[in-house]
């Protein structure tokens, strides 16, 4: 498997949820439990890309590195663009960027993402997708759908439901087709280093804009993204006190389970 790194961004500001890169999850602050998940996966390094000192402090007292970067970055991936270059990688490296409010990551699933980038020497990334069953979350604009090729690549990404199932449809209930091919998008990215150093001079597009999704740009201006179908469904990010909550819970009950502090 060709080496790869992690990169974990975590910006201070939060608007739903201030502080959350630092909120406890069982005494360990949540962007350092993050690491600690990344750490498990076969990533040659796990580093931490923060604009604010005292994550970083935090994050260098429980072992891990981290690097400072500047505060008006519009997106994590703009982000990783400069790490990136203070990291000096080759352009051809892999790097996954899992998110500082995914505390319940699978380190296999980021596994999953780099090898299918060395896979696909054609792509400029790799995400992945998980079977929709629940008409629920199909119609819910705040999970993300996915549609590919038979090669596997990203056709589109939408908050709408798609693909759009005209026949079952027509009546306007909102029903689920077994038949229908719906794929909840999972937001975890591997990148190849001369993409990710060109991203941010990329000009934002109307889809991406309109949609609201930042993996959108890649594909307006012709980039090749392949997607690593998945059967498991990992556990929810933290954006409301509300997931923090239940993210605690989560932990606690896993804690109970196997007679030891949460992991």
């Amino acid at each position: 498997m060709q080496p790869f790194v992690v990169i974990i961004p975590a910006r201070q500001a939060s608007t739903r949820l201030p502080g959350k890169m630092l909120a406890d999850l069982a005494g360990t602050p949540m962007v350092v439990r993050v690491a600690q998940r990344a750490a498990a996966s076969d990533a040659a390094e796990v580093l931490i890309a923060t604009d604010d000192l005292h994550i970083a402090q935090v994050v260098q007292s429980f072992g891990y590195r981290a690097l400072m970067t500047r505060i008006d970055h519009p997106s994590g991936t703009d982000r990783l663009a400069e790490t990136v270059e203070q990291l000096n990688l080759p352009p051809e490296a892999i790097v996954v960027n899992v998110q500082g409010d995914e505390p319940l990551i699978d380190p296999a699933l980021i596994n999953q993402v780099a090898s299918l980038l060395a896979q696909h020497p054609t792509a400029a990334m790799a995400t992945c997708a998980a079977p929709i069953t629940d008409a629920t979350h199909f119609f819910n604009p705040n999970i993300v759908k996915v549609v590919c090729d038979k090669a596997g690549r990203a056709l589109y990404f939408s908050r709408a439901p798609i693909p759009w199932d005209r026949d079952a449809l027509a009546s306007g209930s909102q029903l689920l087709s077994a038949e229908t091919p719906a794929l909840h998008h999972i937001g975890l990215y591997a990148y190849r280093v001369h993409f990710l150093k060109s991203f941010p001079s990329l000009s934002r597009g109307i889809l991406e804009s309109i949609e609201s999704l930042e993996q959108l740009r890649a594909l307006e201006h012709g980039y090749s993204i392949a997607v690593h179908p998945t059967e498991a469904h990992p556990g929810a990010g933290v954006d409301t006190e509300a997931d923090l909550v239940r993210v605690r819970q989560v932990l606690s009950t896993k804690a109970l389970k196997s007679g030891k502090a949460p992991q």
